[in-house]
């Protein structure tokens, strides 16, 4: 890119009415992340449902407010390119020193592709790479506390540890759950955690991550070349005191507590860059954009994911494939092998019997996103105007998409622009996981479709299509929900027994002899069109048979609409210290690991 020169006002106000903008809306995203604790400590979980809501809306107000100041003042869609070149330039001199110069840069992203033709989005323009560097960017408090158990014993630095984040209500039992946590690092550790050595601390986020009715403690042990990842989850008891419910040092169940099919965490972050390297060494294997996106900053998950996305696509070969599985009345969807998500495109029309529109799928998505996914629907990464190499489409997919989603597809000799998809993470669909699975995995996997729509219903949502290819089953083979176009809350939802016949002519018509309700939901129905296999049959009712009852949906909504909150937890029900048995004369885990060493 040539570097314009000379002075120009109007580029100096752009990049100056930009940072403001995104300061405002970090500011604003603070402020609701701070009080995520307070909302902690008074067990206010009604107000933590609408905090959740109402943040995610935040980023698209301040830039449509952008969008909206730099149109008024200056016909930005306008402005010449010499001036556009020159404001992105400022802008980057501005974000020298700032705490969050990658969100800052995603930021500018979505304002000027609001305003500009996507022939201007590329690195001229917009960063399609980033221009400042997050490496050593000092917080204040750093980012985490360290601790010393060789200089304070163990059982000390966990009180140090609990106190330092200043919770304004008292613990049940603290001295109990000091033990549990020892106890329980014994019992899965061993003495290798712990040895003698003085390098030996604890490192822990300064701020928990607050989701549901929760706080997380997170934070490594690090012993010489060793590191050991942990998360404390802090609960509320029946009486509103504090108590520690577990020790997550499995890897694979920290990841889980960081899945996209889970709500976003709230967490008071100056420095984002340093908690998400932090992550990043607790959970290697996971792309720093989820952790991004887990940590409540879902646009710069999304600038990330694209990045990866482009770069994956310059060291891959294989063509995007319609995505296996039965087509679906309302998206297309298409995935690329090699790289593991899919791509969904809601179609022009909808074939009968769907009833929704554009704007209805749209909504739908939206509802998901700032909902309590309780580990039982995928997240989705929403796109306008994705341009992908044409040479890498298959023939198959190219035909598909323009037969069912014309109006969403642009084309020129070298790119497709899909002008508006959605993507999510790949999963088998549940059909065609049934219909390989060996006796074990079948059980296992129909258990798992009864349990996500139980704690969906718990969460209040009802999935209206429960067909099991709208079900995935994940590569741990939990079983989430991905097809959202049919979903209601439960409290709009009226679940009904079907009335007896009035006679045997009724009940042998092929129309209801009863009235029926667009909300009325019967789920005695439910059984004829998923319970077609026998072997499937039996295991469904052996564990889930209320799910074809009235009853266990109408005293779940009823449960909703008096107010209760369920507890979700992120981790198995074994590890909970309330199924632990109590050991007596548990030894001290430095004295412990000292005899192993």
């Amino acid at each position: 890119m040539d570097i314009p020169s000379g002075e120009n006002p109007i580029a100096q106000t752009i990049a100056q009415t930009f940072i403001e903008g995104f300061d405002k809306h970090y500011r604003l995203f603070r402020e609701s992340s701070v009080q995520a604790k307070m909302r902690f400590e008074t067990g206010n979980w009604l107000a933590v449902q609408r905090a959740v809501r109402e943040r995610i809306a935040f980023y698209d107000e301040r830039v449509n407010e952008t969008v909206k100041f730099l149109q008024g003042q200056f016909a930005a869609d306008k402005i010449d390119t010499n001036t556009w070149q020159l404001a992105k330039l400022l802008y980057i001199g501005l974000l020298i020193n700032h705490k969050q110069p990658e969100l800052a840069e995603t930021f500018f992203n979505s304002v000027f592709c609001k305003i500009m033709h996507r022939t201007y989005f590329h690195n001229d323009f917009i960063f399609v790479r980033p221009g400042v560097s997050t490496d050593f960017i000092e917080s204040d408090p750093p980012a985490y506390r360290s601790y010393y158990p060789n200089k304070r014993g163990l059982h000390q630095v966990i009180r140090d540890i609990l106190s330092d984040f200043d919770w304004q209500c008292s613990f049940e039992n603290l001295e109990r759950d000091v033990e549990r946590i020892i106890r329980a690092i014994v019992l899965q550790m061993g003495g290798k955690l712990v040895a003698a050595e003085a390098n030996f601390q604890l490192q822990v986020l300064h701020s928990a991550f607050y989701r549901n009715k929760a706080a997380y403690i997170v934070g490594k042990a690090i012993n010489g070349d060793y590191e050991y990842p942990f998360v404390v989850p802090v609960l509320h008891d029946p009486h509103g005191r504090l108590c520690i419910d577990a020790i997550l040092l499995d890897p694979a169940q920290i990841r889980t507590l960081f899945s996209l099919s889970r709500a976003y965490f709230m967490t008071d972050i100056e420095v984002p860059s340093t908690y998400v390297k932090f992550l990043s060494s607790l959970m290697p294997h996971k792309p720093e954009a989820e952790l991004y996106t887990m940590l409540g900053l879902a646009k710069q998950g999304k600038t990330m994911f694209y990045r990866d996305l482009i770069h994956h696509l310059q060291h891959s070969q294989d063509e995007f494939i319609v995505a296996p599985g039965i087509r679906g009345l309302v998206m297309a969807v298409f995935t690329l092998p090699s790289f593991p998500y899919v791509f969904k495109v809601i179609k022009d029309v909808f074939a009968p019997p769907k009833e929704v529109d554009h704007a209805t799928v749209k909504a739908k998505y939206l509802l998901v996103k700032q909902h309590d996914r309780v580990g039982r629907m995928a997240d989705t990464l929403e796109f306008s105007d994705v341009a992908l190499p044409k040479a890498r489409f298959s023939r198959e997919l190219i035909e598909e998409l323009r037969r069912e989603c014309p109006a969403l597809l642009e084309e020129d000799e070298s790119d497709i622009v899909i002008k508006h998809v959605y993507i999510e993470r790949r999963m088998k669909p549940l059909n065609l996981y049934l219909d390989s699975a060996d006796e074990e995995r079948r059980e296992n996997a129909v258990m798992e479709y009864g349990h996500a729509i139980k704690e969906l219903a718990y969460a209040n949502i009802f999935p209206g299509d429960m067909l099991f290819k709208n079900f995935g089953v994940t590569r741990f083979g939990r079983v989430v929900f991905y097809d959202y176009d049919e979903i209601e809350y439960m409290t709009d939802c009226n679940f009904r027994r079907i009335p007896e016949a009035p006679n045997p002519e009724a009940e042998m018509s092929g129309e209801p002899w009863y009235s029926v309700a667009r909300t009325d939901v019967f789920p005695e129905e439910f059984g004829t069109f998923l319970l077609g296999n026998p072997e499937t049959r039996r295991v469904f009712m052996k564990h889930h048979a209320d799910l074809l009852e009235p009853e266990f949906w109408q005293q779940t909504r009823q449960k909703i609409l008096d107010g209760f909150v369920p507890d979700f937890f992120p981790y198995p029900e074994e590890v909970r210290f309330c199924n632990l048995v109590p050991e007596a004369g548990m030894p001290e885990l430095k004295a412990e690991a000292t005899e192993s060493a």
